[in-house]
């Protein structure tokens, strides 16, 4: 059987010669994939260690078995216009967040929580020039919209809107929006900072920094355990 295989931000330097349709016996789970790609030095045992799988653009555990034509993403930690709905979506077009604001409220609302993330001028003392963000943008928008169901139904807020911009960025520009609407503050505020965090950790969406004096990716924050490939 044959399966394809992408990955991105830091770790596509490393699958230069990974990348593409992989043939594979019958029944290879993802946890043989993985070890047979760091046996064939495609890919670093520390890289593997930190990282996670996606199958179709569905986060997957070492045990799942892969079938023909799947598509399989090794993903680094994540750092966060294919317009999915009005209330999440991508784009590489500046984000307007008092526009986002104004749209998501209603009558219901006594509360209106907003995180807005700006690209700031330095990162521990270096000076930034700007900031190049890429996605793999199914998934992403996929665990964008988990993101807003769950908190909406586990929260007891209304409404959540996430946006989140790709491409180049510069100083002072919004990279993610949350807005959340609730009749309450303390669930707006409660709701607000999950999306955020939960957000940081596992939404397939990488930061390039670009410094005065060279470039990096930013180091993302860990997947939860139960996502880890390994």
């Amino acid at each position: 059987m044959r399966v394809r295989l992408v990955s991105f931000g830091p770790l596509k330097a490393a699958f230069a010669n990974g990348d593409g349709w992989r043939e594979l016996p019958e029944g290879t789970s993802v946890a043989s994939l993985l070890e047979q790609l760091r046996l064939d030095g495609v890919v670093s045992e520390a890289a593997l260690k930190s990282a996670a799988v996606a199958v179709n653009h569905e986060y997957a555990r070492g045990s799942a078995v892969l079938t023909d034509g799947d598509e399989v993403a090794i993903l680094p930690p994540v750092s966060g216009g294919l317009e999915e709905s009005a209330m999440v979506f991508l784009t590489r077009e500046k984000i307007d967040s008092a526009a986002v604001m104004e749209a998501i409220k209603a009558g219901p609302d006594g509360a209106v929580c907003v995180f807005d993330g700006i690209v700031r001028n330095n990162t521990r003392g270096r000076k930034t020039l700007h900031l190049d963000y890429e996605a793999y943008e199914e998934m992403a928008l996929r665990q964008m919209q988990v993101l807003r169901s769950e908190a909406i139904e586990y929260k007891g807020v209304r409404e959540v809107a996430i946006v989140h911009r790709l491409g180049r960025l510069e100083i002072g520009e919004t990279s993610v929006l949350i807005v959340v609407t609730s009749a309450h503050r303390g669930a707006a505020f409660e709701a607000c900072r999950w999306v955020i965090d939960t957000l940081k950790k596992t939404v397939p969406v990488w930061k390039k920094e670009q410094f005065a004096d060279g470039a990096v990716w930013a180091d993302g924050e860990p997947f939860p355990e139960d996502l880890s490939s390994r």
